[in-house]
């Protein structure tokens, strides 16, 4: 059995899922309109699987309203991928800091070395 953070970025990991999830994030939404956009290049079963995924990684619920099966965005197991993300900017806000510190040292040494005059025996000719 995966964690939930394993089963939230596998389930973030496709395309199709994604744009379900961005078209949920506009609010609740049924099955049939969910597929509506995909299914030109999928099945409705292929785009229910995607909801399963989607609904077993925690990130949409699903209720049954009489023959309407209305879905809605469910941000908690979101929010616990953006912690985990988050974790990490910090680590690389501190490494783009060091390097233009770096870049701008290199830089300034650079055009020091511009300015510095040519010695007279690299300018002398026989």
């Amino acid at each position: 059995m995966q964690d939930q953070l394993s089963l939230t970025f596998s389930a973030l990991a496709d395309p199709t899922r994604r744009a379900l999830l961005a078209q949920l994030s506009q609010g609740e939404a049924n099955v049939s309109d969910l597929a509506r956009p995909f299914l030109n290049d999928m099945s409705l079963p292929a785009v229910t699987k995607h909801l399963k995924v989607l609904e077993t990684a925690g990130l949409i619920t699903k209720t049954r309203d009489a023959q309407c099966r209305p879905c809605k965005l469910n941000g908690e197991n979101l929010k616990l991928a953006a912690d985990w993300v988050d974790q990490y900017r910090l680590f690389w806000e501190q490494s783009f800091d060091r390097l233009d510190l770096y870049l701008q040292t290199v830089t300034a040494e650079k055009k020091g070395k511009k300015n510095v005059p040519k010695s007279k025996s690299t300018s002398k000719s026989k």
